[in-house]
């Protein structure tokens, strides 16, 4: 009985331990720019954006050449970070959604690939400062 509540009172304490130790703070003052290439409809579409604080923005231009702008937020999570965004195109596609995921493949490279409803699938080439 004693062995079972010492095993449960660790795997808890644990636990908690990992959930609420503070995680690696990211001295994001410069912001992390970066570039993408997509295709939609067979339309090749461009775009470019920045995060900073988990927060990010992307100018992009799509299919029928609109342009547009994307609001995104991020999770920072240890390896990636996934995103989801909201945007308003122009050439009457209006709002667009968008979501993906950005992995650091160095200390000052990352590469990511993601989906906006205007822009279709992309993929992404950032550098860290």
């Amino acid at each position: 009985m004693k062995t079972r509540f010492i095993t449960k009172t660790l795997l808890t304490s644990m636990g908690l331990l990992v959930l609420f130790v503070p995680q690696r703070t990211h001295a994001q003052l410069v912001p992390q720019p970066w570039v993408s290439v997509g295709a939609k409809d067979g339309d090749v579409t461009y775009s470019i954006g920045a995060r900073a604080f988990d927060w990010g923005a992307e100018f992009g231009v799509g299919s029928d050449s609109a342009t547009g702008i994307d609001v995104l937020k991020f999770l920072s999570l240890p390896v990636v970070s996934p995103y989801v965004g909201l945007g308003y195109y122009s050439a009457d596609k209006g709002i667009a959604v968008s979501g993906g995921v950005q992995v650091g493949a160095s200390d000052n490279l990352f590469l990511g690939v993601g989906y906006n409803s205007v822009r279709g699938v992309n993929g992404q080439l950032g550098i860290r400062f």
